[in-house]
């Protein structure tokens, strides 16, 4: 497995918390109608695209994968937690849950309709982000469809920005230098929905999901 410098201590973390997490989120969507939104649009653009299957990598205990599935696309989990990866299986044992590294995906080039990374790539160094976007991709078919979710920087002068997160150091991003990096690994932003932070929020951060889709003449095939 292909590993960043921050990933073994992530993983790490990870598999600590993976208990609590999985009670604390796995019924995060039901309060969420504009997330559920825009998984319903990806699902249904990205169900038709390349071998039909959706990557959610950094799936931790799975209830997004499993919300995925029931939309429509054949939907399947990555994960580099062990801990995440058994409880996912657990809940959902009729969909596939596999460890992995988002760096270097165990999956063939050019065959998704989608891969879905929320909020998977804030433990992801700077340095080592267009990395993990050229490996989304490559797995991704001809016209597939990236969504990608973070936390958004406090304003467009920062491009990167550190923060205290509860299980391991992370980052945020501006979106558009993360477009910019999408656009230079070969993946077009065609949507954005961009979420402000609720009173109840622990964190007052903009949440951002960014659609981006692959060329369908893509010039690397």
């Amino acid at each position: 497995m292909v590993e960043h410098d921050a990933l073994p201590a992530v993983r790490e973390a990870y598999d600590a918390a993976a208990p609590t997490y999985a009670r604390l989120f796995s019924d995060s969507l039901r309060d969420s109608p504009l997330d559920r939104a825009i998984l319903a649009a990806f699902a249904e653009l990205a169900g038709g695209g390349g071998d039909g299957r959706v990557a959610d990598v950094g799936c931790g205990p799975g209830h997004v994968t499993a919300h995925l599935n029931e939309l429509g696309p054949v939907a399947f989990g990555v994960d580099a937690s062990p801990a995440m990866i058994e409880l996912a299986r657990r809940a959902h044992p009729g969909l596939r849950f596999e460890v992995g590294s988002m760096a270097a995906l165990d999956i063939a080039d050019g065959v998704l309709g989608g891969v879905l990374s929320r909020w998977s790539v804030i433990h992801t160094p700077p340095r080592e982000l267009p990395a993990v976007l050229s490996e989304f991709h490559r797995v991704l078919a001809p016209g597939g469809h990236l969504l990608i979710g973070f936390s958004a920087t406090d304003g467009p002068a920062h491009l990167t920005q550190t923060f205290d997160h509860a299980v391991a150091p992370a980052h945020r991003w501006s979106p558009d230098h993360l477009a910019a990096l999408l656009r230079e690994s070969g993946l077009t932003e065609v949507a954005r929905m961009t979420r402000e932070p609720r009173p109840t929020d622990r964190r007052q951060f903009q949440e951002v999901q960014l659609l981006a889709r692959k060329a369908e003449s893509d010039p690397d095939r």
